[in-house]
């Protein structure tokens, strides 16, 4: 994420449950804060700052936080968590979550989201193309990307009702259906059961080289095309296989934001079975959570809006096909390199690499990114099928091992999730204050609507010291809720829970190993260790 947006001057962005599960995990909570409390000294992303300590100190002992709640949760967690046993609440008993459910403030919103979209083309292509005074840079790389994955994790599936092509072809087939009365726009072939998520993956995929290795990729006019080929690929996909299929199998981020949803503390749930029983996703008719299909043919009375602890969502017992266990990975391979290439580590690895690649010029760098974007995803697989092969081992079932990776994949989301915060906190929090001024001046041709054109980005809204706290916190929290997750599926997917406990070696040692790492390629911009 470190190219998409240039650095203003003196600016350096940085790198890019049940009930049970909070007591359980509420004494380590205390311990992670306890690990964070010392101090070190700050910076405004220009200059390096001492640790107090040895960072190794901060590494191992964020690594110790996680494995000890695995002890915590092993000793103390008990029952058999689904999906189906968390308490809810359903927000649309107070009138005013009623009155924001209504389809006039929904209609609204997704007008609103085609307008967004449709001004990102506009000044991406006509507007001044300096990233820092045109507004499809922010509102691409800050706000779309890094702002909506942190509100799908936190809030809830907000994409869902956002989501502007959704809006596009719906109203597109609207129009078709009464221009032409028993026709519709989608000729609703039937969907290859073999292509499951693929075409997620792939343009998932795609989007990731753009935004890490894509030399233009902060360039207004590149996003703008970018965007028109994407609406052109989604609405073709909706036109071809049906709004509902396509949206769930193919338009990615529809995927990856539904993904990271799982983790948010709200969810759509249908009451009535026989709306879920025609439903072309085969979701479950007693605990059809997340199905915007049924949602959407719901009646009103069978349709809640609930409140549920944070991860519940990741509970579902799904077996992800292997399309989805790629995304899952993907998604988390392609975080962690963009925060590795900010190491001196990845310099050096530059520098060794680009001699045989001097007569590419200046797109040596490009390739080895891509290379990187190509390696990185590959070595994860590689790795979670070693581990799952071992988890299947000590549960003394080694045949099984895909189906423990297909079983076990939900739990890395928390831990994707928490790297995103730890390595985008910041990024969004600096760089998205350039919405207050080009708010004013969207095309940068030196306009003041608003009055906010000459607001100067304040860098000292955040510092090094909370950019460092927030990643240590972050990541051991995260990786402690991937440790629980994981024990629930354990528990229900393997059975007994001597196995389940066996299983679950592997996967502590898989997660403090991340811990360790993700703290370390965090610290790299961050911070130094005081000599001596």
């Amino acid at each position: 994420m470190r190219n998409n947006i240039p650095e203003t001057p003196g600016l350096r962005p940085a790198p890019g449950l049940s009930l049970r599960l909070v007591k359980v995990a509420f004494p380590v909570f205390l311990a992670a804060m306890a690990l964070a409390a010392g101090p070190a000294y700050a910076h405004g992303f220009g200059q390096k700052y001492s640790l107090p300590l040895p960072l190794w100190l901060y590494v191992t002992g964020a690594g110790a936080v996680v494995a000890l709640s695995f002890l915590v949760i092993a000793l103390f967690a008990q029952g058999n968590p689904t999906i189906k046993g968390y308490p809810t609440y359903n927000l649309l008993r107070l009138g005013i979550f009623r009155a924001l459910s209504h389809r006039v403030v929904s209609a609204f919103l997704q007008a609103l989201s085609v307008a967004l979209l449709l001004l990102v083309m506009a000044t991406g292509t006509f507007g001044n193309q300096d990233p820092l005074r045109n507004l499809a840079p922010t509102v691409v790389w800050v706000y779309w990307w890094v702002g909506l994955a942190y509100a799908s994790a936190l809030v809830g599936n907000l994409w869902a009702l956002l989501n502007p092509w959704n809006a596009l072809f719906s109203w597109a087939d609207a129009l078709y259906r009464r221009l032409n009365p028993g026709d519709k726009l989608s000729s609703d072939q039937p969907y290859p059961e073999k292509m499951g998520y693929w075409p997620a993956v792939v343009l998932f995929g795609l989007f990731a080289w753009v935004e890490i290795a894509y030399p233009r990729s902060a360039e207004p006019r590149s996003l703008a095309t970018f965007a028109v080929i994407y609406t052109f690929i989604t609405l073709a996909g909706m036109v071809v296989y049906g709004r509902r299929t396509w949206l769930k199998y193919g338009e990615a981020f529809s995927v990856v934001f539904g993904l990271l949803a799982r983790f948010s503390p709200t969810e759509v749930r249908v009451t009535g079975a026989s709306v879920c029983r025609s439903c072309a996703h085969k979701c479950d008719p007693e605990a059809c959570v997340d199905c915007y299909d049924c949602w959407e043919r719901a009646p009103k009375e069978t349709r809640q809006l609930n409140l549920r602890p944070f991860g519940a969502g990741l509970l579902s017992g799904e077996i992800a096909v292997p399309s989805l266990l790629t995304l899952v990975l993907l998604t988390l391979a392609t975080v962690a390199f963009d925060g590795f290439t900010s190491t001196p580590l990845w310099s050096d690895i530059v520098g060794a690499l680009y001699p045989a690649l001097r007569f590419m010029g200046g797109n040596a760098f490009s390739a080895m990114r891509t290379l990187g974007i190509v390696l990185v995803p590959l070595l994860f697989l590689g790795v979670y099928g070693v581990f799952s092969l071992l988890m299947a081992a000590a549960a003394g079932d080694s045949s099984r091992w895909r189906s423990y990776a297909h079983a076990f994949v939900f739990s890395l989301i928390p831990i994707a999730l928490a790297y995103q915060l730890a390595h985008f906190l910041s990024f969004l929090l600096i760089q998205g204050q350039l919405l207050i001024p080009l708010a004013s001046d969207p095309f940068g041709w030196g306009w003041d609507l608003m009055g906010s054109a000459g607001y100067l980005v304040n860098i000292n809204v955040v510092g090094a010291r909370f950019a460092w706290f927030a990643a240590v916190i972050a990541i051991v929290i995260g990786h402690i809720i991937a440790v629980y997750v994981a024990h629930a599926v354990a528990v229900r997917f393997v059975g007994g829970r001597r196995a389940a406990l066996r299983s679950q070696y592997p996967m502590m040692a898989l997660m403090v190993g991340y811990t360790m790492i993700s703290l370390w390629i965090i610290a790299q911009p961050i911070v130094e260790v005081m000599p001596g």
